[in-house]
This record gives C-alpha cells, structure tokens and sequence, in this order.
C-alpha cells in the first residue's frame, strides 16, 4: 500500500471553503491553473480534485484514499465508504443544505401524491427514484445536466428535487417547496481497506480532529478583560464558556484578567452587558481550532 494518504479535495462550490478550512487547520494547499493535482505542505498526503459527485466512488474503489463529500452523494451511490465524521460547512453557512421537492408557485401540486404520473428533474436520480418508490408515488425520473430550476420554467418538468442553502435560487425561479427530501452535509470519507491500516487511520483520525476542530473554532471566538476585583463575580456570571473562565491576578494590583470563549453570534450584545459589570480593555479575537476531545 502506497505510504502516502491520497485526499481527494471537491472541485466545484465547495472547493475555496473546503481549502479554506484546511488552512485553517494547519494545511495550506494551493492550486495552480487547471491543475488537478493542489500540492500541500505535508509530504505525507497526496491531494486530487474530484467532483464532488464521484468522490464516493473512487474512495471506494482505491483511486483515492480518503476525501470530502456530500451525504447525498454517498447515498445517490449508495457507496459502501467508511464515514470518518460529519463536517457541516458549506458554500454559504455552517447549516446543512437541504434536497428539496420543488413546483411552479402557480401549479396545481400542493403534496407529493400530487406528482403521480408527472416529470421530476434532477441531478440525484437514484435517491429520487427511491424516496417516490418507498412512498409508492409513480413518476418518472428525469437526469438534469444544470440549470435544474428552469426545467419547471420552460415546461420539461412538474417539478424538481434541488439542493438548497438559503431558497433564494428557487425562489427567483418562481418555485415554491412543497417536500423536504433530505438534509446533506460534508463528510469525511476513508476506504475501507486504507481504514484498516493502523498508519494511515492514525493520520485520517489526526486530520478528522483538526478539520472539526477548525469548524468548531469558526463559530467561536475569545474575549479577555480586566475586571476589579469587587466585580470578578457579576462579570464571570454573564460569561457562558467551554468549561470555567480562566481568572488570574494582575501584578501588583486589584484587577483580574478574565478570559474565555464564547459562541461568536452573541458577542454583539454580551460586551454591553460586560461594560455596564465594571470589565474594562475587552479585547474580541478569532480562533483557528478549538480541540475540545
């Protein structure tokens, strides 16, 4: 077995945030024009481009070791992989997207059974053709190469199953959800057979562990302040934390250095909140990983 880890990295949407979060890491990878294959700052790994689409399968069939992909991609193939872990990131957020069944805003479908006897289009086919055969709905199952949302426009279809972030692609095309397929996000993928080998595993469970560690800390970030000491209390009572706040004297004084970290999204209305407690010098910074395990 080759001493190198391939990793197959998505080309597509998903390409800048997922080298993004390498980075973030502790890998930078870099692509050079067309290039498929980025070099990494790590002699260990080998890296490819793969769509996104075919990661599962040449994870599975050896090509690659170990590579990024979508749950919906790994059921579309039903692709027998061993999931490393789930990292949910995307183009847009950090919420999985979502397959959805979607129909003209004007059309006479309002549920699924609705579709019975009627046109689907979309790029998942055997996930589709299966979620309407468990549920005994008769349609016909139509491969889109792109451009899914228009087919309801121009009339080659009833309706659509779509991957969505935000709804505003379908809701530009006049489309309205009546269906949630499915919810998808990234996965971490091995072979099976690399996953067996205790070298290359160790080296797979080292990166599962950075690259959730990189998501998790972009959801965070760090807050110290000086506190005097008659309000160390009323401060630390509005911090919410990993664990216990870190509290440590300062030389030769009566204030407290107060540090922890907090989900980023509340920061806007907690630093107020500290002012009003007596902190003083709060000081916001990001943070590249958080390895809570």
């Amino acid at each position: 077995m080759d001493a190198q880890l391939k990793l197959g990295l998505p080309k597509g949407s998903l390409q800048e945030a997922t080298l993004s979060l390498f980075k973030k890491a502790g890998w930078h990878v870099s692509v050079s024009g067309r290039s498929y294959f980025p070099r990494i700052d790590d002699e260990t790994i080998s890296c490819a481009l793969c769509r996104a689409q075919e990661m599962a399968i040449n994870v599975e069939n050896g090509t690659l070791d170990v590579g990024l992909t979508g749950l919906d991609w790994i059921s579309e193939y039903q692709s027998d992989v061993h999931v490393v872990t789930d990292l949910v990131y995307s183009k847009v957020s950090a919420k999985p997207a979502r397959w959805v069944v979607a129909v003209a805003y004007d059309s006479p479908v309002q549920c699924l059974e609705d579709l019975q006897g009627k046109t689907v289009s979309t790029e998942l086919v055997g996930v589709t053709k299966r979620f309407f055969a468990e549920r005994g709905i008769d349609v016909k199952v139509k491969f889109s190469w792109g451009a899914t949302e228009a087919k309801v426009v121009s009339g080659l279809a009833d309706a659509i199953v779509e991957i969505t972030e935000t709804e505003s692609t379908i809701k530009a095309h006049g489309l309205r959800i009546i269906h949630e397929l499915m919810e998808t996000n990234t996965q971490l993928i091995a072979n099976k057979a690399v996953w067996a080998d205790p070298a290359k595993r160790e080296k797979i469970e080292e990166m599962a562990v950075l690259l959730t560690g990189a998501l998790v800390a972009g959801q965070l970030v760090g807050l110290k302040m000086n506190v005097p000491q008659k309000n160390v209390e009323t401060v630390v009572g509005l911090l919410p934390c990993l664990q216990a706040p870190t509290v440590a004297h300062l030389y030769q004084s009566d204030w407290l250095s107060v540090e922890t970290v907090v989900d980023s999204g509340i920061t806007r209305d907690l630093i107020p909140q500290l002012l009003k407690a007596g902190a003083k010098g709060i000081i916001e910074y990001p943070l590249n990983k958080v390895i809570n395990k």
